[in-house]
Formats: structure tokens, C-alpha cells, sequence
């Protein structure tokens, strides 16, 4: 720290402590006052890639086709699923849904049309159509067109007629999409051509106005679910029952984010006190560093509350690692103080509370500088959630070390000096036996290190991004059980849909039947006009959409497929195995009742009948399933074996983005991982004043990533949104104890220009802080074993594995190489 700056500081806070607390608490209790503003956001938006042109055309798909808002219910009575019993039952639960607020319809196997049941002729369409509750109806055909029927088997009822769906549909949010519209036409403007001052301002309101609508939607989506779930609790006596849909997954991971934010809390709060006790064994070095860690907690959350951003699944650990961090700021202050307090026992408290901080500041500031670098990294990733969580760290780190180069100081001047503290224990034995060992065997550990970096290296080659969205939740849970009953039983989950446009040609076609057209036309002839000059509408192309239909429908990976080919083949059912000509087509679309061509059209053709729409629902739980080897099999076969212009095809739906986020983790991964690397390295030669000594003492932290991500290439873990953070995380807080070691070492030896002699004393002073720190940051991390989300267990575990290795490496590697290369020039031994 400056002279200048030191002067100052210590004025301010350490000579006028009493002052600088109640500055301090007048922002604790602002921000404190903040804190019930605090929001979660588990959206399916937030976990999707930022600019992804993909999202911008699913958008537009669902404007037309209309939206993927709906909640699955998944009925499996204990009778059987057609006696009188299981369809009252059913029909009582229909009508409850039904009558929940912003329900548009519950669409069951009551409601749908019968084709089959008996066979309806073309000509009955408009009149002939019955349902299950039509009196009179054949229950058994009526069994027999769920179970073959190619529109309602593997979709509203199992192939083994045991389970059926009841799905209920929202009504259309209007106010949602028109806010989402209006910021996201003025983001794209943003990037493309910039904006005025005027529309700066329009884009901050419109922001601000989507951001509060979403808390609102997002608050009544939960208490809908919730009353959804206490309708199917009244009817579980009669069946089993599922709940799933995309709002049930959202208000899902909010609870469990609400429940990672208390457990992760409360337990790393609980593991810091005992740990805290058992380093130091005083009750003052459990209250004063836990009260640093809850004020920087009180003041982000705060923070965030104020500024109305939202907490996700991904950064719903901030608080714990906020916690852990400024644990370790702590606790080497505590362990400079003290060392101080033991070699200087005339030395009064403000002057050991002085001397403590001129030491510590520098590479207290330098090991935060450095863990704000690693999270900073993470804002060049694509997803959105990644993106807010290297921010929240980034600021939460910056506030930690100043609340606590504040507090920490301001609160022990005022206390009395501490006088007993004893110089060896067991850490202190640890250590130096540490010490020894890398002294006795330093070429081994350099030979040994570099064996691991090589399968290292052989394990990150291996490395994938395929992960099946249902493994991210335990067993144990509704989403888990909902998406592998819906899996199985139901035609799978994750939509995927192939959208394919009228060539040019056809275009330019109408143009010039359009030019041609005679005025004195007969208009009744237009009664055909769809059939006629529709692009899909026609026998030959719904021939094609047929056999795209039966292609699509043939991959394993893929569960339940509708088209408009759908609609072909229960035509061709109902006009004896012929399919239909134009003309049939005509007639059939014009007697056919408006609930039928709900059900069988407009979900799959456009209202020109110039573009169609095949969706399809992908087998999350398939263990094939490999969504971009799939995606571009599928645009492969339409481009080079049916022909179509490629610029004609498009695949969109929920599947594509969540592809494109996955195969975004590796340039993300790349990226982050670089920025860190190259921003510490810059770092370090700043603070160590030689390139030859940061290279030094960045590679036993690189080591500590590298063995991580290569262990999980070796056992097959894919990389996912949580664990693309490990690496850059790991490098982050792992060098501050580089740091740590080679600005004590660099002190030490000028003190005893002897590299085995320091080695020992460092090992036997800074050596017992990074063990502290490193033990508390390992433990900490695992506690987020405890979440629900498996992503988060992953990471907590692995990255306090991590933090293992980095400890050994950082206790021997590290010394080793300072013991080989001697980077500060020749001991005395050597002179």
C-alpha cells in the first residue's frame, strides 16, 4: 500500500475506528433495508445463449404456430383407464384445471374427436365427429383408436393404454410478449445500428418494465403450479399421478435454489464456526471473522435487491462462495496478526493492528485482484446465467475485501491485544513436514506433477458436452419421475421442430398466376384455391411431409412425431387406405369442423399453407441421444435426400437451443479459461516484478485445473453449465496462495538468502494460513453437495477437490520449482 494511502487509511480507520463502524453500519442497514427485494429467476430464458439467432426464429415460430406454455399431467388410475370410475375421476380433475386462472383449455381424452370409433366417412366429417362422452359411444374402439391411433398413441395416452396426459394450455400472455418484443427489437437495433439517447432510454424502461412483469408471471406461474399439485393431492387416492411442463420445472428450481441459498448458507455458516474454533480456539476469532463474512453477505444481497437482479439456478451458490472467500481474506489477517502478536510481546494493539495490515494489503489485494479476474472471466460465456454469475462474484469479492480491510481492522483496535498464542501445533508440524519432504525429494515431485499434467491433457481431449437434461435432478424428484414417465409412456419430452418454407420458385409461381388471374373468374372455383395453390396443401408435398414424417418418426432418439402428415394418415383411415387427391383435400378442408382442424391443421401449416411445421418430442432418457450428431442427421437427410434449399430448412424448438447453449461450453470453457490465464499472468509479473516467477508460480494452478477437467474427461463427465466455471474458479482462488507463498518467500529470503531455510520458514508461517484457507474453501465448497440441482453437487465436489490439489501443489510443486530454478537469484551456500 502507498505511503501516502497507508496514511491516510490508517487515520481513517484504524486511529478513528469508532467512526469508520458506524460509517460502515449506516451502509450495512441501507443495503440491509434492500434485502426483501432480493428475487430468483429459474426462467427457461436463462438458460439459453445470449444473441442466439436460433432463439430469435423460435420466437417467431411460436407467434405463428402458437406458444409451448402448457402443464402435462400424467394420470395412471389404478382401475382400468376407460371404466366409469377412472373417466369420472378424470373428468373431475379436467374441470378443476379448468377452472384455475389463465387456463385456456385442459385438452384429455374426453375432448378429443373420434375418428374410428366407429370409422367416420370423409362426407361425416362436419357432423359424424363423436367423443368419449358422447352418449352411446364404443368404449372398446374407442380403446383401440387411443392405442393406434397416429395421432393420440405415445401422445395423450402410453402405448399400453394403462396412462394417459391431461395437458392444459395457457392462455396467451400479451403483455409478456409485447414487453419481451419491444426490448428485444430495440437490443437488436443496439447491436446493428445503434440507438438514440431517446431509444436508450426506451430500452431501459422497456427493460425495467419486462423485468417486473417476469417477477409477476413468474410468482403466479409457482402459486399455479402449487394449486395444480393440490388438486392432483386430492385425486391421488384414485391414481398416479405426474406433474411436468416447463412451468413446473421453473417454479421447481426455484424452490431449489431457495432451499441451495438457505442450506448452502447455514451450513457453510455452521462448518466456518467449527472450523474457526478448532484453528484458532478463541472466541473473538469466530465472531469478528463470521461477522466480515454476514456484513459482505447483508451488503450484496442488498446489492442485488436494489438493482432488481435476480439470483439463478447457476449463481445460486454466490452466497456460500462469497462466504468462503472472505473467510480466507480473513483468516490470513488473523494469522499475520498473531504471528505479529508472538514476536512483538511489548508492542500495543493499534500498532500490531498497523503493522498486520501494511503487510497483509498488498497481497490481500493482489489474491482478490486475482479471484476477481477468474469470475470476471466468466463474463465473455454466451449464457446469460454464467454471464450475471461472474459479475455478482466480481462485485461481491470487491465488496468482501473492503468491508473487511474496514471492519476487521476498526473492530481489533478496539479490543485488547492478544498475549499466548502458541508457535507450534499440529498445523505447524504439518507443514514443516511438508517442508521436509519436498526439500528430500524435489525432482520426483517435478517428474510426478509432470506425468499428471500429460493424462491431464489425454483426459481434457476427451472431453464432451452432451448431457441429458434429466440427470441434472435427483431421482427423487417430480421433474425426474414426471420426464421419464413422459419419456416412456408419453413420447418423450424436449421438443424439436423441423420448419421447411415454400422454395422461391413457388413464389415467383404465384406472382405470376396472380398476374394472370382473370377478373371475371367463376368464385366458386376458389374453393379449392388451397389445395390448388398452397405449396403444401397438395397430394404431391404432403406425400413428401409423409415421408419425412416416417423417417423422423424411425430414429430411436425421437419419441412422439405430428405433422400435417398426422392428418394424411387418419384420412387415408377414414377413405379406405386411398390417399386423398386434391380434390378430396379440398372438400376435406372445407367440411372439416373447426375443433378437427385445430387439432389435425393449424398446429402443422402455416394459414398460407406455404409453410409446414413437423414437431417432434425428443427421448431425453435415451442413452443414444446425442442432440447435434441428431440435428444435423435430420438437416442432412431434408437438404440432400429430399431435396429442399437449405436456406428453406430451419430446426428450431427448445432441443436447438439447448444444444447451442451446450455446444457454446466449449468456446466458453476456451475463452474463460484463456482470459484468466493470460489477465493472472499480466498479474503476476506486475507483482513479482520477473515473467520468470509468475510462469513459476501460475503452473502448480494450472495443474490443479488441468487434473480436474482431465478427470473428467477420463470418467466421462460432460462439461455443463456449472462445471465450465470450475477451471477458471480454481486457477482464481488457487493462485492467491501462490501469492501468498512467493510474497513471504521473497521477504524471508532477504532475510536468509537460503532457498531450503525459507522454504521451512515460509512452510512454518504462510504455510499454516494456506492450509487454514484451503481446508476451509475445500469443506466449504462440498457442502453444495447437499443441492438438489446435480450440476451444483458436481460442482462443489470437484472443485473442492481442486482446491486439495492446489494445496499440495502450492505446499510442494511450487516450492520445488523455486528450489530447482532459484528465480531470486543464488542463496548464500551458492555464493
Amino acid at each position: 500500500m502507498g505511503s501516502w494511502l497507508f496514511h491516510y487509511y490508517t487515520k481513517t480507520v484504524i486511529e478513528r475506528p469508532v467512526i469508520a463502524l458506524a460509517c460502515l453500519a449506516l451502509i450495512v442497514v441501507f443495503f440491509g433495508f434492500q434485502a426483501p427485494n432480493f428475487k430468483l429467476d429459474a426462467s427457461a430464458d436463462s438458460l439459453v445463449l445470449e444473441n442466439d439467432e436460433a432463439l430469435r426464429y423460435y420466437r417467431s415460430i411460436r407467434e405463428i404456430y402458437g406458444s409451448d406454455d402448457f402443464l402435462v399431467v400424467t394420470y395412471s388410475p389404478f382401475d382400468d383407464l376407460l371404466s366409469p370410475d377412472s373417466l369420472a375421476v378424470l373428468e373431475s380433475l379436467r374441470d378443476e384445471l379448468s377452472q384455475l386462472d389463465r387456463v385456456a383449455s385442459v385438452t384429455t381424452i374426453l375432448d378429443v374427436p373420434l375418428l374410428n370409433s366407429p370409422k367416420v366417412e370423409l362426407s361425416e366429417l362436419s357432423t359424424g365427429v363423436k367423443t368419449l362422452q358422447t352418449p352411446g359411444v364404443d368404449l372398446e374402439l374407442a380403446r383401440k383408436e387411443f392405442v393406434e391411433s397416429p395421432i393420440y398413441r405415445n401422445n395423450l395416452v402410453s402405448p399400453d393404454g394403462r396412462t394417459a396426459a391431461l395437458q392444459v394450455i395457457f392462455k396467451h400472455d400479451k403483455k409478456y410478449f409485447s414487453l419481451l418484443k419491444l426490448r428485444n427489437d430495440l437490443r437488436e437495433k443496439r447491436l446493428t445500428s445503434g440507438l438514440t439517447s431517446e431509444e436508450s432510454r426506451q430500452l431501459r424502461k422497456a427493460s425495467r418494465a419486462f423485468s417486473e412483469h417476469l417477477a409477476i408471471v413468474v410468482d403466479a406461474d409457482r402459486e399455479r403450479v402449487k394449486k395444480v399439485r393440490m388438486i392432483m393431492d386430492t385425486y391421488r387416492d384414485k391414481a398416479k399421478m405426474y406433474l411436468g411442463g416447463v412451468s413446473m420445472v421453473t417454479s421447481d428450481m426455484i424452490s431449489f435454489i431457495e432451499h441451495d441459498l438457505v442450506v448452502f448458507g447455514l451450513g457453510v455458516v455452521g462448518f466456518l464456526v467449527l472450523a474457526l474454533s478448532f484453528f484458532f480456539r478463541k472466541v473473538r476469532w469466530v465472531v469478528l471473522p463470521m461477522s466480515c463474512c454476514v456484513l459482505s453477505v447483508i451488503v450484496m444481497v442488498g446489492y442485488l435487491g436494489f438493482l432488481d437482479w435476480r439470483v439463478t439456478v447457476i449463481s445460486s451458490n454466490f452466497i456460500s462462495l462469497l462466504l468462503i472467500i472472505t473467510m480466507s481474506l480473513t483468516i490470513h489477517l488473523i494469522v499475520r496478526y498473531r504471528i505479529l502478536a508472538r514476536e512483538n510481546p511489548t508492542a500495543d494493539q493499534r500498532t500490531l493492528v498497523q503493522d498486520t495490515v501494511r503487510i497483509m494489503a498488498e497481497p490481500c489485494f493482489y489474491t482478490a485482484i486475482t479471484t476477481i479476474v477468474a469470475f470476471g472471466s466468466l463474463v465473455v460465456s454466451d449464457i446469460r446465467p454464467v454471464i450475471d454469475f461472474g459479475w455478482m462474484m466480481t462485485i461481491g469479492i470487491a465488496v468482501a475485501f473492503v468491508l473487511n480491510f474496514i471492519f476487521f481492522p476498526s473492530l481489533l483496535t478496539l479490543l485488547p491485544r492478544e498475549y499466548g498464542n502458541s508457535e507450534e501445533d499440529s498445523t505447524t508440524s504439518f507443514t514443516l513436514a511438508v517442508a521436509s519432504f519436498t526439500q528430500n525429494n524435489t525432482g520426483k515431485i517435478v517428474i510426478f506433477c509432470s506425468a499428471v499434467a500429460v493424462l491431464s491433457l489425454i483426459g481434457i481431449s476427451k472431453l464432451e458436452v452432451e448431457n441429458r437434461f434429466i440427470d441434472h435432478f435427483k431421482s427423487s424428484t417430480e421433474i425426474y419421475q414426471g420426464m421419464e414417465l413422459i419419456d416412456t409412456e408419453l413420447g418423450g419430452t424436449v421438443p424439436l421442430d423441423v420448419i421447411i418454407d415454400a422454395d422461391e420458385e413457388f413464389y415467383a409461381y404465384l406472382e405470376e398466376l396472380e398476374e394472370s388471374q382473370d377478373p371475371f373468374e367463376d368464385p366458386f372455383e376458389t374453393e379449392v384455391e388451397t389445395s390448388g395453390v398452397s405449396y403444401w396443401f397438395n397430394a404431391d408435398m404432403l406425400g413428401k411431409a409423409e415421408e419425412i414424417h416416417d423417417y423422423l418418426d424411425k430414429l430411436p432418439e425421437v419419441g412422439k412425431v405430428l405433422s400435417i402428415a398426422t392428418a394424411m394418415k387418419v384420412f387415408r383411415q377414414l377413405n379406405d387406405g386411398r390417399m386423398p387427391d386434391d380434390y378430396d383435400l379440398a372438400v376435406i378442408r372445407r367440411v372439416m369442423p373447426e375443433d378437427v382442424k385445430k387439432a389435425l391443421i393449424d398446429p402443422y401449416l402455416s394459414q398460407d399453407a406455404n409453410q409446414t411445421r413437423i414437431t417432434m418430442r425428443l427421448v431425453e432418457s435415451s442413452p443414444t441421444l446425442r442432440r447435434q450428431a441428431l440435428i444435423n442427421k435430420i438437416h442432412t437427410f431434408l437438404v440432400e435426400e429430399m431435396g429442399f434449399a437449405q436456406e428453406n430448412v430451419h430446426l428450431s424448438g427448445m432441443a436447438v437451443l439447448y444444444n447451442n447453449m451446450l455446444q457454446s461450453l466449449y468456446r466458453s470453457q476456451i475463452l474463460t479459461l484463456g482470459v484468466v490465464f493470460v489477465s493472472i499472468l499480466a498479474m503476476f509479473i506486475v507483482l513479482f516484478r520477473s515473467l520468470y516467477l509468475a510462469i513459476l508460480a501460475i503452473i502448480p494452478n494450472l495443474l490443479a485445473a488441468g487434473l480436474i477437467l482431465g478427470l473428467m474427461g477420463w470418467v466421462g463427465k460432460p462439461l455443463d453449465v456449472m462445471t465450465i466455471t470450475i477451471a477458471a474458479i480454481v486457477v482464481g482462488i488457487a493462485v492467491d496462495h501462490a501469492i501468498h507463498y512467493i510474497h513471504r518467500f521473497r521477504v524471508e529470503f532477504e532475510r536468509y538468502r537460503d532457498y531450503a531455510a525459507t522454504v521451512r520458514v515460509c512452510h512454518g508461517s504462510i504455510g499454516r494460513a494456506i492450509y487454514y484457507t484451503a481446508l476451509t474453501i475445500t469443506v466449504g465448497f462440498s457442502i453444495l453437495a447437499l443441492s438438489n440441482f446435480i450440476p451444483t453437487i458436481y460442482f462443489g465436489l470437484l472443485i473442492g477437490l481442486a482446491m486439495l490439489v492446489a494445496l499440495l501443489s502450492n505446499l510442494t510443486l511450487l516450492p520445488a520449482l523455486l528450489l530447482i530454478f532459484k528465480p531470486l537469484g543464488r542463496g548464500m551456500s551458492e555464493e
